[in-house]
């Protein structure tokens, strides 16, 4: 029995060893477990403050550039306060320079000054002459103004109008009206094409302007327009202009105070318009007598406009019945079928040439009797050298050379005045010679 119990006492101790070894490595792992997760927890509130550390500098950083803005806003404020009582105050009294700015460069002086006075001075050098002229006007002016610069619709004519500036309603071109050459050059040079103004070269204006006095009669076909003779060239209508007085004149009896007495209890329209002037449908302008009279005319008081009698009523246009058909006994024949459209292509030929009873020369001849006429034997015409020089040599408008001529006037007769590039459609040509032959 007691060798039993010495038997058991050793084993029950070893069990208890190993226990408390196994319990002691289990808190050793668990121990070393938390210090970890400690580690772990103490590295991740370091990384949170070590960024909150950064948002914080940033945010330090940031609110002292605002405060640097507000300081300069606050600056600039105060800056145009001052500058501003300074502008508003009066002027100090001195005769000093307030140093502001600088003496302007040669270059900016140049790039402003443009403008060409009468004389000639402002004027770049370049030249250029009609023929020129006539290319460059075709292409950049002639959709506003016309081939022959005579106006395309509602466009200013440019050529002609010297026998109208003593009529109520003048036609006023560079021809007729401009005193100065000049003008003509600085306004083409600054201001056209429509739509590309500047873009012209100083050749280029020299030629238009060229080309323009051409049209007007004013320069022959071999005159070479440039800055040196532009100054020097004398205008139809130089004399036709007087210094304006008014100012020293007139001004000073009606600039008074108002005397606002005695007025008018009732105003009333006294005279109408002495012109009316209308816009036709082929363009160009119409300008009538106004016979209309006073009556029926609204007076105004201070009780408000009288009332514009109603208008009668416009009577009721009667239906045209359709025309009876022509019995072929009377049917238009088919020369006066072709003088009627030489009539309407003739349209094309207006602007320059006049014909039939009182026709009068404009930039081109009068064409009444023009077929079979020598050329160049219009009276009082003045010709292109070229022109009268064929005349002298015999040439005669027959209907063949008038249809030659028509077809291609440049490339029948070189350095001719007449610039109209021509009728195509031999129809065309055949009619306006015989309506033209239909004059005599």
């Amino acid at each position: 029995m007691s060798k039993s119990l010495n038997f058991l006492l050793p084993t029950v101790g070893g069990i208890a060893l190993l226990g408390g070894i196994a319990i002691a490595s289990m808190h050793r792992n668990s121990g070393e477990a938390q210090i970890a997760l400690l580690r772990d927890r103490v590295a991740e509130v370091e990384a949170h403050a070590k960024n909150a550390g950064e948002k914080v500098k940033m945010a330090a950083s940031r609110a002292e550039e605002l405060q640097a803005e507000i300081a300069e806003v606050q600056a600039a404020a105060q800056e145009r306060m001052a500058q501003t009582a300074v502008l508003t105050a009066p002027a100090p009294e001195t005769d000093e320079p307030y140093g502001i700015g600088r003496p302007a460069l040669t270059e900016e002086i140049a790039a402003w000054d443009v403008d060409v006075l009468p004389d000639g001075r402002g004027l770049p050098e370049g030249s250029g002459n009609a023929f020129d002229g006539e290319e460059v006007f075709a292409a950049k002016c002639a959709s506003c103004h016309g081939d022959f610069a005579e106006g395309v619709d509602n466009w200013p004519v440019l050529a002609g109008g010297f026998d109208t500036l003593g009529d109520e309603d003048p036609v006023k071109t560079v021809g007729s009206y401009w005193p100065h050459l000049s003008t003509a050059w600085d306004y083409i040079h600054r201001s056209m094409p429509f739509g590309e103004a500047g873009t012209l070269t100083a050749d280029e204006t020299y030629a238009i302007v060229a080309y323009i006095l051409y049209s007007n009669d004013l320069i022959d076909d071999e005159y070479e327009l440039s800055h040196e003779n532009l100054g020097e060239f004398e205008m139809y209508n130089k004399d036709g202009f007087v210094v304006d007085d008014r100012p020293e004149l007139e001004y000073t009896k009606w600039r008074t105070e108002p005397c606002m007495e005695n007025c008018k209890e009732e105003v009333e329209v006294t005279m109408r318009s002495v012109f009316l002037v209308e816009t036709p449908p082929e363009g160009g302008s119409k300008s009538e007598m106004n016979q209309a009279t006073l009556e029926a005319l609204p007076t105004f008081t201070a009780a408000g406009p009288s009332f514009i009698p109603e208008a009668a009523p416009k009577p009721a246009v009667a239906e045209e019945a359709e025309p009876e058909a022509t019995p072929a006994a009377v049917q238009p024949t088919e020369g006066v079928d072709l003088v009627a459209a030489g009539e309407k292509v003739f349209r094309k030929c207006k602007s320059c040439h006049q014909v039939g009873s009182g026709a009068k020369n404009r930039s081109g001849p009068v064409l009444t009797g023009i077929v079979g006429a020598p050329a160049g034997s219009v009276d009082g015409f003045k010709y292109s050298k070229a022109m009268a020089s064929a005349g002298d040599a015999g040439l005669v408008w027959e209907t063949s050379e008038l249809d030659a001529f028509l077809a291609d006037p440049k490339g029948y007769l070189k350095k001719t005045k007449m610039s109209f590039k021509g009728l195509d459609d031999e129809e065309d040509r055949a009619a306006v010679i015989a309506y033209l032959n239909s004059f005599e």
